[in-house]
């Protein structure tokens, strides 16, 4: 039996923890904060309830299996799952409103055709069908198996099959970035393009410069479903830490790691903000690659040939909206309001024009004049006073560090105008999370959020390797392999334990 120490609580630290305690191991989590889960957050005031995280899951998949192995039951014994229906309302600028159906392909293609017109469905349907072979070409390598020492194949090689088409009289190309894809693949809508553009926006990505191996986030949103779970986000980060205790992981809130402890060349232990030192066998951060440098000054954390070191990242602006009246019936769970212009949107986000590196923050103008909004309007009576009320929670995509002003809220309230109806009248107070409390929350520089894990595009969208140069040290979490989201925490959380329980020779789930 190993003692490990754990730095931080958040979902790929207490997936991680939860499978090594079950293990046989002694697990203690260091918590700089008052509670777990990390970006996982939530707001409770006068009767409502709000996430500060992701408020939908995706491949849930990923949390039954975490169950079930440190516990063998159901995810469904600890938190109540819905399908999201629709998967998602899209509202553009010209007026058109269409709903995507939840996993069902047919349905999506039949509401594409109603709303943009004949063809529009079947273009989806052949553009879904291409990221299906992109997703079972990088499902393991990318998700599935711990990161390859030869990791540039992974960067050389876009799993995406673009058909070739002609551009201008003789020159035939394929499609490599998301944005080539919408255009030459697609076809003329820009409304079609933006549904498929915005998939890459909602990660933090430039569908510019992001590389076609991104097909795979509709393909896994589509094909695999959208849940809400009932109590919130939140609830599931509770259940997992449940599980924790009850495999007997201790938790150690309001105990902040200011430096890893070295022996004999390993990571030996944590020095906690006191002075006190906790001696361990093996250590795991799930921190921000900042927080790791400062944990281990003077010394290079990462594995050698690690991939390119990320930059330039963007952060969510996050209004909590507490409304009078009830839910109107039919009301779409998730609500997209798509901007005007993309491009200028764009431009406010990751600089101008389609660069492959992301410019520096201080090349970015700020948040966007009109932002691409996502509103998100819970069918959940857990989450209100009573019914004549309705919680509200709406991100849009901000630069890292932005210093978010009250005209940029205006502005994203006149947005969110779009879906709903009488929202001023109905408004009886808000609250703003800005990226300086994304940044408070997970120790991310400027409230960075990270993306998933993909292939291409020399490896700029990968994320480093759960093993780093010091033995006995591991990283975990979204700023690790296989990146950032959700499900991909749980992901980290699995392939840390089987590092660590198997040894370097760990391939993956089977």
């Amino acid at each position: 039996m190993a003692r490990i120490a754990v730095i931080g609580a958040g979902m790929g630290a207490m997936a991680a923890a939860a499978r090594l305690a079950v293990a046989g191991h002694r697990v203690v989590v260091y918590e700089r904060g008052d509670t777990f889960g990390g970006a996982l957050g939530a707001v409770q005031r006068a009767g409502f309830t709000f996430d500060t995280g992701p408020g939908l899951l995706g491949l849930p998949a990923v949390y039954r299996d975490l169950l079930v192995k440190t516990g063998k039951e159901p995810l469904e014994e600890s938190v109540e799952l819905t399908q999201v229906e629709p998967a998602v309302r899209h509202v553009f600028a010209d007026g058109t409103d269409v709903r995507l159906a939840n996993a069902s392909r047919a349905a999506v293609a039949h509401a594409l055709d109603e709303a943009l017109g004949a063809g529009a469905g079947e273009r989806w349907a052949a553009f879904l069908n291409r990221a299906r072979e992109a997703w079972d070409r990088s499902r393991r390598p990318l998700l599935e198996e711990p990161l390859w020492p030869n990791w540039q194949v992974l960067a050389d090689r876009d799993p995406y099959p673009a058909p070739v088409v002609r551009r201008g009289l003789l020159r035939r190309r394929a499609a490599t970035t998301v944005a080539e894809i919408a255009e030459w693949e697609l076809g003329d809508d820009p409304r079609l393009r933006a549904v498929l553009e915005h998939h890459a926006l909602a990660a933090g990505l430039d569908p510019r410069s992001t590389p076609a191996s991104a097909a795979v986030l509709p393909y896994v949103a589509q094909t695999f479903g959208t849940w809400a779970v009932r109590g919130g986000v939140r609830a599931l980060a509770r259940a997992v830490y449940e599980r924790c205790q009850a495999r007997k992981v201790e938790f150690r809130f309001g105990a902040a790691v200011t430096r890893i402890v070295e022996k004999d060349g390993r990571a030996a232990g944590v020095e906690t903000a006191d002075g006190t030192v906790e001696e361990a066998d093996l250590v795991v951060a799930g921190v921000a690659p900042e927080v790791l440098d400062a944990l281990l000054p003077g010394r290079l954390a990462r594995t050698a040939g690690d991939v390119p070191a990320r930059s330039g990242l963007p952060s969510r602006l996050t209004l909590l909206l507490a409304l009078r009246g009830p839910r109107p019936e039919g009301t779409a769970h998730r609500t997209v309001v798509h901007t005007a212009d993309r491009t200028a949107e764009l431009d406010a986000l990751f600089g101008t024009g389609a660069s492959p590196s992301a410019p520096a923050p201080g090349d970015r103008p700020g948040a966007p004049v009109s932002p691409t909004v996502t509103v998100l309007r819970p069918a959940d009576p857990s989450l209100v006073p009573d019914t004549g009320h309705e919680a509200v929670t709406v991100t849009a995509t901000v630069p890292a560090g932005a210093e978010i002003t009250d005209a940029d809220v205006e502005r994203v309230l006149a947005r969110v105008e779009r879906a709903i109806e009488g929202l001023r009248d109905r408004l009886l107070w808000h609250e703003v999370r800005t990226p300086a409390d994304v940044a408070e929350a997970t120790g991310a520089a400027g409230g960075a959020v990270p993306p998933p894990a993909l292939a291409a595009a020399a490896g700029r969208l990968l994320h480093p390797s759960n093993t780093t140069r010091l033995p006995g040290l591991f990283t975990v979490g979204g700023w690790s392999h296989p990146g950032g989201g959700l499900p991909h925490a749980g992901m980290s959380g699995a392939l840390v334990a089987g590092l660590i329980v198997e040894g370097p020779e760990f391939r993956g789930s089977q």
